[in-house]
């Protein structure tokens, strides 16, 4: 294959300037698809400009050449610019393979690369530092070959962060040197553990499989091994069904753009506390320990400032937060209280004679704003500007002014009774929020939802899964955006997840009464009965069974329960109960109705699964005994 000049170039210094071939992994996830991007030139002209075929993004140098041409690459690539400036816009003419969509053709604003994959809601096609402004097709996939690439690492590299927690391969890891893969530790402090004979064994075979065994195929992040690059080893092939594949090249683009955020904040966690999991209580540095022993730090979560707004470390900043922190809560709670005294009771007579306005003739919540009358107003500002002014004078202790309804003469209980106003208000700013939002979208102090006719989550009231007595329950509002396409695949989830459930639950309670006899392994002499039941059972399975249940897991996930039919989220054709799948042939169950209560069965009894399998996992982890017998839970606190 012929490669154009300019990117060979670039990417020949690149490669030995950074040492690309640490990122050859990348050949084991999905191949993303890089649409043939349609740009119109500055100026408004109609004629569509295409990116060749030959210029192909993610060519490497040699191995040796990582070593031996860092000043040679720097020429090479100040050479590159005057040609990258004459290549911008060239024709690309590359065979679409499945799920290669182009742009629409309307007239692009911006850019002209809205529309590609990655681009996702709610952000769509996000590059606040613009490097897509000069429409240059070959930049674009370039960076978008580089961004997956890196996500594809980010992936592993948190993988590889939590693992070996709890697990590490038996064995010598360089039996020279008597080292076990058990003496290597987690996260940052391996980098000097690893002999320099394993860093280079790691490099070099990064770098075969980035140099030699990763052709580039014209598709960003596209080597040809297939789904998951099962390819490689001879299991699977590509995504053949556009949508499908679209929908898993843009899932593998956005997990690869968290893994990237959290293997950056696993790195600083670790490099600050020197340990993998970050263990903050060795940061014996941080400038937060100044005000851990201050009012308002509680369980569970302690100091928690997520904004970094103590950082610096300056009291006299921290104690101004605070008092405003405590007003802030004070006038809250009034406010909660406020929005449910007139419900029950208001005063009797007029608020303002003159106007003939009674008190129970001003509606509660955000109704009464435009009720009170401007005087009225005049003096509730009045009256609060005077208490803030001549009467609640700040004296260095936040919110202390002297008048003290809450106080006690054992400093233990007086802090006990101030952090509970703390948090008292910090409940409080969340409650009355909450009762704003509710007021100005349904028009009602109390939120009677049957009055938000724009709701987008009506959208789906109808749907399988919603019953009394919540209705539509959404409480984080995942399904705001009244997106069809991402209900049903959390609809789908959900459903997996509450039939995983439903095994698990039945997985815990089975064993107590029924095993099956013979053994587990022969070649270890493990029999099922020997087996315990609970979580005690993952550290006397053996690898090899591990390693078949989820080989079985994911064929049934990835050949068997793979294409949905009818376009119904959790229906795989596998007929009622899925007896279809174990050769029990049958069509479902045809009446509507009938149907539709089984499958609201299945989503409850799913959801109450999930419930159950983590209390279950929960105590047994606690007491050490799958039926959770508390008597051997002695460390807890209820004792």
């Amino acid at each position: 294959m012929v490669h154009s000049g300019e990117t060979r170039t670039i990417v020949l210094a690149a490669a030995a300037l950074s040492g690309a071939g640490m990122i050859s992994a990348s050949s084991a996830f999905v191949a993303p698809g890089s649409q043939p991007v349609v740009h119109r030139p500055a100026g408004g002209a109609s004629a569509a400009v295409r990116a060749p075929a030959e210029a192909q993004s993610g060519v490497a140098a040699s191995a040796s050449m990582l070593l031996l041409s860092g000043g040679a690459a720097c020429s090479l690539l100040a050479a590159s610019r005057q040609q990258a400036a004459r290549s911008s816009r060239v024709k690309m003419n590359i065979v679409p393979s499945p799920g290669f969509s182009t742009l629409p053709e309307f007239e692009k604003p911006l850019t002209g690369f809205q529309g590609v994959l990655g681009d996702q809601e709610p952000l769509g096609l996000w590059d606040p530092l613009g490097f897509t402004k000069d429409g240059n097709v070959e930049k674009f996939k370039k960076r978008r070959e580089v961004e997956i690439k890196h996500g594809r690492v980010a992936m592993f590299a948190s993988i590889g962060y939590i693992v070996p927690e709890y697990f590490k391969f038996p064995g010598f890891l360089a039996p020279s040197l008597d080292l076990t893969f058990a003496d290597v530790p987690s996260g940052l402090k391996a980098l000097p553990i690893v002999p320099a004979a394993g860093w280079a064994q790691i490099v070099a075979f990064c770098g075969f499989l980035e140099l030699v065994y990763n052709k580039p195929t014209g598709e960003p992040g596209n080597y040809g091994k297939g789904n998951l690059g099962l390819g490689s080893i001879g299991l699977g092939g590509s995504v053949q069904d556009p949508t499908l594949r679209a929908k898993k090249l843009n899932a593998e683009l956005a997990n690869g753009r968290l893994a990237m955020f959290a293997i950056i904040g696993m790195f600083f966690q670790d490099g600050l506390t020197g340990s993998a999991w970050g263990d903050w209580a060795l940061y014996t540095a941080s400038p937060l320990r100044a005000f851990e022993g201050e009012t308002g730090v509680q369980q569970p979560v302690g100091f928690w400032d997520p904004l970094g707004l103590a950082a610096d470390g300056d009291s006299a900043k921290f104690l101004r937060r605070r008092e405003t922190e405590i007003k802030h809560g004070r006038v809250a709670m009034y406010a909660t209280i406020g929005y449910i005294t007139p419900e029950y009771f208001r005063w009797p007579g007029f608020l303002s004679p003159s106007l003939n306005l009674k008190f129970a003739d001003v509606p509660n919540g955000l109704a009464a704003i435009s009720k009170v009358p401007g005087n009225g107003w005049a003096q509730i500002v009045a009256f609060a500007g005077f208490y803030e002014l001549f009467v609640y004078k700040y004296n260095g202790k936040p919110g202390d002014y002297g008048w003290k309804p809450i106080t006690s003469s054992d400093p233990v209980k007086l802090k006990g009774k101030l952090n509970a106003e703390i948090a008292n208000g910090r409940l409080a700013m969340m409650a009355i929020i909450g009762m704003f939002f509710q007021d100005g979208l349904t028009g009602s102090a109390w939120g009677d939802w049957s009055l938000y006719t724009a709701s987008p989550l009506r959208a789906f009231e109808s749907e399988t899964g919603i019953q009394p007595p919540v209705g539509f329950w959404d409480p984080l509002g995942l399904s705001t955006s009244g997106n069809a396409a991402d209900f049903k695949r959390r609809r789908e989830v959900e459903l997996k997840h509450g039939r995983v459930s439903m095994f698990a639950t039945i997985g815990y309670i089975v064993p107590e009464y029924f095993r099956i006899p013979g053994f587990l392994s022969n070649y270890q002499g493990i029999k099922f009965a020997e087996v315990p039941n609970g979580l005690a059972a993952l550290s006397k399975v053996p690898s090899l069974g591990w390693f078949q249940i989820i080989l079985f897991a994911g064929l049934i996930e990835v050949n068997v329960y793979n294409e949905e039919q009818n376009n119904e989220p959790g229906n795989y054709g596998a007929g009622f109960l899925g007896l279809r799948t174990v050769g029990i042939m049958n069509t479902g169950i045809k009446e509507p109705d009938l149907r539709k209560k089984k499958l609201n069965s299945e989503l409850a009894n799913g959801r109450l699964a999930m419930m159950a399998i983590i209390g279950m996992l929960f105590q047994d982890g606690l007491t050490g005994s799958a039926w959770g017998d508390w008597a051997l839970y002695t460390a807890s606190p209820l004792r």
